[in-house]
């Protein structure tokens, strides 16, 4: 691979409600879901614009990987990453996301720095920043 990526990697209680609330709410697309044999998603593609989200189901028996990682409520509701999600019209966004139920946390501004965004929680918690900042 001649170009590096970075996807960011998320875990859901629930992740089979996660994948339907962020396609709701964010637009995202779902490209691919794999089960486990008890009905929880082994790993998901979400994709909107060219860019990517990985996710999977918190495992009853953690994973190698899974042993590394905390659910937000797991440490008082604080995230120690977040993504940030460039769109093309982030009001259209933050209202679909209003509409889905998000926990709008930063409000919809526009950035000293350029772009408009906002941030909010999704229902298990996770911090999303979504915005029309971009820096390429």
């Amino acid at each position: 691979m001649s170009n590096s990526l970075i996807i960011p990697c998320l875990r859901y209680r629930d992740a089979a409600a996660a994948i339907d609330w962020l396609c709701s709410a964010f637009g995202f697309e779902k490209q691919v879901a794999y089960p486990n044999p008890d009905g929880t998603i082994a790993h998901a593609q979400l994709t909107l614009d060219g860019g990517m989200v990985m996710l999977g189901s918190v495992g009853k028996v953690p994973t190698e990987w899974g042993k590394l990682i905390r659910q937000p409520d797991e440490l008082g509701g604080v995230e120690t990453q977040s993504a940030y999600v460039c769109v093309h019209n982030a009001d259209t966004v933050y209202l679909r996301a209003r509409a889905a139920g998000a926990a709008i946390v930063i409000d919809i501004k526009d950035e000293d720095y350029g772009g408009r965004g906002f941030s909010c929680r999704d229902p298990e918690g996770h911090l999303w920043s979504i915005g029309t900042y971009n820096p390429w």
